[in-house]
């Protein structure tokens, strides 16, 4: 049994992030059993704070009991994620040494994957038909508003709900264009290879 102990932001993430890694396992280690407890949801003004980001680690920790890998996931909102990323990745390295660490910032919001990916989206949970991708989905700074007004007139997008739900169902192909899902997706991939790894010692 792999343990993946998840810290997110969104009240949306604590369902969609566990859904998103156990989609990418199974692509590639249908033989793996994932155990992800329920993430610790972290406000991100106050994690990047010195010291919190080290504590919800440990918290996260905990809920793994020490044995498996760290996930962190925030949206970078206005900073880049190219500073911003390898600054937490760095704290939260230091603070537990001894495991597989990642840290993931999506460009903007979570949600800007599946406007990159929303042909693959069409009609499901009130999306229109004819829905487009913008041009530059990692552009769009409100993009719970923009799948908003892509759905029908009486649907609004509910980050509780659809937001798990879309990540159950969004092509990974198309949403790969966006540089902070191909980060997302490289990271996934090497925390389960490296527990994988670990599992054969």
């Amino acid at each position: 049994m792999l343990k993946i102990g998840c810290i997110v932001e969104g009240k949306g993430d604590v369902a969609a992030v566990p859904v998103l890694i156990r989609r990418i396992a199974a692509d590639l280690y249908p033989e793996l059993a994932i155990d992800i407890p329920r993430p610790i949801r972290v406000h991100r003004y106050q994690v990047i704070k010195e010291g919190e980001l080290e504590r919800e680690v440990e918290l996260a920790v905990e809920k793994i009991r020490g044995q498996g890998a760290i996930f962190i996931i925030l949206d970078s909102e206005d900073d880049c994620p190219a500073e911003l990323g390898p600054a937490l990745l760095d704290r939260a390295s230091q603070a537990r040494s001894d495991l597989p660490i990642a840290v993931v910032l999506a460009k903007h919001e979570f949600e800007a994957w599946f406007l990159a990916a929303v042909t693959s989206l069409r009609g499901q949970r009130g999306l229109k038909n004819n829905t487009h991708p913008p041009n530059d989905p990692e552009a769009i700074r409100n993009a719970k508003g923009w799948l908003s007004q892509q759905m029908e007139s009486n649907r609004t997008y509910s980050e509780t709900s659809d937001q798990p739900a879309l990540t159950a169902l969004f092509d990974f192909e198309q949403a790969l264009q966006t540089d902070s899902f191909d980060k997302c997706y490289r990271e996934i991939v090497r925390l389960l290879g490296e527990l994988r790894n670990r599992t054969k010692v």
